[in-house]
């Protein structure tokens, strides 16, 4: 697909790896809706970077409906989904005040999961409506996945199973939308610099970098970015989830 032409929607793109996205689309060229539940960061951006904005809870269907809907007419149409909401869900099973409750469980699971999983299918069924390019080409969808997909470390019992679940489902959608031309790839990032990160200490930034083989340093939003445009740009890369983690292997703790 040709990256310049994209018509993205960016779930959580107020911040972080998402905004770092739709800044990419809009200076390739292309369109970008930010969709974010940060009504007021998520204005700020998308008046920054020259994007929409629609506030948006993506564990609730009704409003993930309405404000993909709302995107299509904005931009003109969808043929990127690129869905980076989520929260880091930390706990233990069993913490120093008691087990991890059933509520905390669920509310990570429908946040990062079952958010991943609506948007997905709202703006599939846009897309499958879309004029194929000369390779049958009518949409992409990305997922955001994690290392913790793989290596989930002590207190990441909630947040590793949705990103192993996002990673789960990345191939049996590609199937299944492949009859209509709409690729669907994950992206495993490792450690990267988020809002959540930089508000630590410059030590232990220092410090959770030097853990990385090489590059030893975070990651940076736009390298996330640049995978984005990769993955939007070669036909091939589909059913796939792409570790984009400088080598790391995560420790227990």
């Amino acid at each position: 697909m040709n990256f310049s032409k994209t018509l993205a929607v960016i779930t959580g793109g107020a911040s972080g790896l998402g905004r770092a996205v739709a800044e990419r689309v809009i200076a390739a060229g292309g369109k970008a809706a930010i969709l974010d539940l940060q009504e007021a960061a998520g204005q700020a951006a998308a008046a920054q970077i020259g994007a929409s904005f629609l506030k948006c809870d993506v564990t609730m269907e009704a409003q993930v409906t309405a404000a993909i809907d709302a995107a299509r007419q904005a931009l003109g149409g969808i043929n990127l989904l690129v869905n980076c909401a989520g929260i880091a869900g930390s706990g233990k099973l069993l913490g120093k005040d008691g087990p991890m409750s059933g509520d905390f469980f669920e509310k990570v699971v429908r946040v990062n999961l079952i958010g991943t999983f609506l948007c997905d299918k709202t703006a599939a069924a846009i897309m499958q409506g879309n004029i194929p390019n000369d390779e049958g080409e009518r949409g992409v969808i990305i997922h955001t996945a994690s290392v913790a997909a793989f290596e989930g470390q002590i207190g990441q019992v909630a947040y590793s199973a949705t990103k192993a679940g996002i990673a789960g489902m990345t191939l049996p959608i590609a199937r299944e939308l492949a009859r209509f031309g709409i690729r669907c790839v994950a992206i495993a990032p490792g450690i990267f610099m988020t809002p959540m990160l930089a508000g630590l200490p410059q030590d232990v930034q220092d410090s959770l970098g030097q853990q990385v083989p090489f590059p030893a340093r975070l990651g940076k939003p736009t390298e996330f970015a640049q995978m984005v445009q990769s993955i939007v740009e070669i036909p091939t890369l589909n059913g796939e989830t792409i570790r984009l983690d400088g080598a790391i292997r995560m420790a227990p703790r």
